[in-house]
């Protein structure tokens, strides 16, 4: 995963998906602009925002930046997808953790025995864990919500 993204304090939800999708994402919801266009200057990052003055201050600071438009993730997603190539499916092994950003890595079932649900435990076998911020991560009920939002954006891309 080549590109790398800066994200506004508008689209913490869209950072959280670009993360699942294995982009090196770093979100900004306490920082101001000029601060951000620096990290991203500096980084070579994307800057992906809804705020339109400050993709235009973005750009003539020569920072690559996305307007962001769309209501719904599926319909953000489908627009990075389009101008940026990005494939809209997960590859869990390319996964990063949502929450922090780092890139996460398989667990055994044992490890997370006593910090997942004794149902969860039950149900499934595969449990991804974050080693920085310890969150453990499975294709729980949510994962088909996930595939769903997906699913969506790729079939926004396509016409539809």
């Amino acid at each position: 995963m080549d590109m790398e993204f800066a994200v506004d304090g508008m689209l913490g939800k869209l950072a959280r998906w670009l993360r699942m999708l294995g982009y090196d994402t770093k979100y900004f919801n306490n920082m101001d602009d000029d601060e951000i266009l620096k990290v991203a200057s500096e980084e070579k990052r994307i800057l992906l925002t809804r705020d339109y003055q400050f993709f235009r201050k973005a750009s003539t600071h020569g920072v690559r930046a996305i307007f962001i438009e769309g209501r719904t993730h599926a319909e953000r997603l489908a627009e990075l997808s389009r101008q940026l190539n990005i494939r809209l499916e997960i590859d869990i092994n390319m996964s990063r953790c949502p929450k922090c950003n780092t890139r996460i890595r398989q667990a055994n079932k044992e490890e997370v025995k006593d910090r997942v649900p004794k149902s969860t435990y039950n149900l499934y076998d595969e449990f991804w864990v974050c080693p920085r911020c310890n969150q453990v991560y499975w294709k729980g009920s949510h994962w088909k919500k996930i595939n769903n939002t997906l699913n969506h954006a790729r079939q926004i891309n396509s016409g539809k």
